[in-house]
């Protein structure tokens, strides 16, 4: 058995995948093919998926039952750990964002703080 999900991938991919697969909803297409075909159809998202995304996943003889590979900008990411492939989130791009400007604002205030203390008059003697 082999599923791929596409998210955000150009029609011509779809309408390549759909020429092998079925397209059982919006960008997920289900398969059985031989190892060679299944390589043969990964390569052609590789190089199709542009600006989107994609996940394949093919049953095999492991602890799992399944293997998977993605390609393209997603927040999951495939993470190897003692032999069990798993699934690590990144963050999202707003909470390092407010990560960065909370750690800003707590050194520009520390800066300031300090300024505070040199610019004083008290300071001046």
């Amino acid at each position: 058995m082999l599923v791929i999900v596409l998210e955000n991938s150009p029609p011509r991919l779809r309408g390549r995948l759909a020429i092998w697969l079925l397209e059982i909803r919006a960008g997920v297409y289900v398969g059985n093919y031989s190892t060679k075909v299944r390589d043969y159809i990964w390569n052609q998202v590789e190089k199709g998926i542009e600006d989107g995304n994609a996940v394949m996943a093919w049953r095999t003889n492991s602890e799992a039952g399944f293997d998977f590979v993605t390609v393209g900008n997603n927040r999951r990411i495939p993470v190897e750990l003692d032999g069990a492939k798993l699934v690590s989130f990144l963050p999202s791009k707003l909470r390092v964002l407010s990560k960065l400007v909370e750690f800003r604002i707590v050194e520009f205030g520390k800066k300031f703080s300090e300024m505070e203390e040199v610019c004083s008059p008290l300071a001046w003697g």
